[in-house]
């Protein structure tokens, strides 16, 4: 039976750091904050802002809110991260995506500052990820990745990652930063001929394909750890990844649950952002 690589002892640990250096900062007068832009009323967006907002409250980060009608203008959310980047007492900004159709994403991407970018999602944040310059923040998820590997003493210098999926969220930045933690990286996608057998060279498998139960037993093999990016709702209305659990448990080393795992870091990734931030605008 593999190791079942829980998010939970990652994100005590992580939340010890980041709690003493919040409290750190209050002393200084420098009081941690949020803020979350949400434009309409979707049930995935305000389900992951009360879960943000719990973990702010754990941790001692103050949240703003700016929320805004489901049919408000590109240029009200506009003023909306004009007056974010404006504020001080502002040092991070959540910004829930996708957009509404007739705003242009790249438009309001590039308007937040970078520094406050706590989410990793402009273009001068995932540069910095992609040429090792501190200039914002990585993506949250594909730091959750690299946080579990870290936690567990994974080893990563001179073993072969195979990251499946090249999204600008997770696939593409998890390489880079495995990357530089000196692991020979592949990168894989949809297209990629012989899956399996790319996979099954791997010591360290991060999949972020985004289709439930795309990965099995084939893909995989025994000495391997596995970490599964994906989320899901089956069938029986309950959360799976984008591997097949049961199989990929009776085969490999280690893997991450789903839920349990990648998800449950993520979290706690962007409350240490907003704490960073905030140390960083006052250094």
């Amino acid at each position: 039976m593999s190791t079942i690589l829980k998010g939970a002892p990652v994100v005590a640990a992580m939340n010890e750091q980041t709690v003493a250096l919040c409290e750190a900062l209050k002393a200084e007068n420098i009081f941690p904050t949020l803020a979350i832009v949400r434009v309409g009323e979707r049930e995935d967006d305000i389900s992951y802002e009360r879960g943000v907002t719990k973990r702010c409250e754990k941790i001692g980060v103050a949240v703003k809110k700016f929320l805004l009608p489901a049919d408000a203008t590109q240029e009200a959310l506009l003023a909306v991260i004009d007056e974010i980047n404006k504020d001080d007492g502002l040092h991070g900004c959540l910004l829930f995506r996708p957009l509404p159709k007739w705003m242009d994403d790249q438009t309001i991407r590039a308007a937040l500052k970078p520094e406050k970018d706590v989410d990793g999602i402009t273009d001068q944040s995932l540069a910095g990820v992609f040429t090792n310059v501190e200039t914002g923040f990585p993506p949250c998820t594909a730091q959750a990745c690299v946080e579990i590997l870290d936690y567990y003493k994974v080893p990563l210098s001179g073993k072969r990652v195979t990251v499946v999926g090249r999204s600008l969220v997770v696939g593409k930045p998890a390489a880079m930063m495995l990357d530089r933690r000196n692991a020979t990286v592949t990168m894989c996608h949809s297209r990629t001929r012989d899956l399996p057998a790319v996979c099954r060279e791997a010591d360290v498998v991060v999949i972020a394909m985004g289709r439930m139960g795309a990965v099995d037993a084939s893909c995989l093999r025994a000495g391997q750890t596995v970490v599964d990016v994906g989320i899901h709702v089956n069938e029986e209305g309950k959360l799976c990844g984008d591997v097949k659990f049961a199989e990929a448990e009776a085969v490999v080393d280690a893997i991450t649950p789903v839920p349990g795992g990648v998800g449950t870091v993520t979290t706690s990734v962007l409350v240490k952002h907003v704490v960073e931030a905030a140390r960083n605008m006052h250094k």
